[in-house]
């Protein structure tokens, strides 16, 4: 039996994230449907990140086992952008390696949060930036940034309902390109858990706009104590950007 990889882009605003969900629509349940009309088989696709309602992707990694599509790789992402809704786009397809998949195959994520900050919210920025109208001190959010790299407890940063064995978590790289009116954070880490890179942005927030030091946001940390950590940022601005493999 065949594994394919297939790379989606999505904009995540009109969906209750990407994960089925009964009586919910949602960017699986539409890949899924799409796959259906071109074999015989029901697919199931299992994707690199369970990104919650709201959220958006550049990246997201979906594969899946079939010996039944009537259409050769090379024209898979064509037949399928032809079955999906505008909002949902296949850019990338191949034959993967046997064993290989999309979520535990992956060795790093890296999600994008996009801030656009002015005197009013933007009309092209409105679904895929969060807006602060207060001044940022942009110097301050990437000190602070630093701080959430390594291998760390990330407890407080950690939303209820995740079932995780640990809340340990290896941060890669967290950067800062601050180019006002539009600023990009971006989170690099081996995993992520529920919610995290949201929180992490909520407390940097705060930090932007004065309201925490550095030094509180190491005593949230070593409290693994969410109800001490700032509120999470909104959905719309966070996008999977990228899923790296061996």
């Amino acid at each position: 039996m065949k594994t394919y990889a297939l790379i989606v882009q999505y904009d995540g605003t009109e969906y209750a994230g990407f994960q089925v969900q009964v009586g919910q629509r949602t960017v699986q349940g539409e890949l899924e449907e799409a796959l259906s009309r071109l074999g015989p088989n029901r697919i199931r696709v299992a994707g690199a990140g369970r990104t919650d309602a709201g959220v958006h992707s550049e990246g997201q990694t979906v594969s899946f086992k079939d010996d039944g599509l009537t259409v050769p790789i090379e024209r898979l992402p064509y037949a399928l952008n032809a079955l999906l809704p505008p909002d949902i786009r296949v850019v990338k397809g191949w034959l993967a390696p046997e064993g290989f998949h999309a979520r535990y195959s992956a060795v790093d994520k890296t999600y994008r949060y996009q801030i656009y900050e002015g005197e009013f919210p933007s009309v092209f920025h409105r679904r895929y930036a969060h807006w602060v109208r207060e001044p940022m001190n942009w110097q301050a959010v990437e000190e602070c940034a630093q701080l959430f790299v390594g291998k760390l407890d990330f407890a407080a940063f950690a939303a209820s309902g995740s079932s995780v064995k640990t809340t340990v978590r290896n941060m890669l790289s967290v950067t800062v390109e601050a180019a006002p009116p539009l600023t990009l954070i971006r989170f690099t880490a081996d995993g992520f858990l529920y919610k995290m890179v949201r929180n992490l942005v909520g407390v940097l927030l705060d930090v932007g706009q004065g309201r925490l030091s550095a030094r509180d946001v190491l005593k949230i940390m070593e409290s693994r104590d969410r109800r001490l950590a700032s509120a999470t940022a909104p959905a719309h601005g966070l996008v999977l950007e990228r899923v790296g493999y061996s």
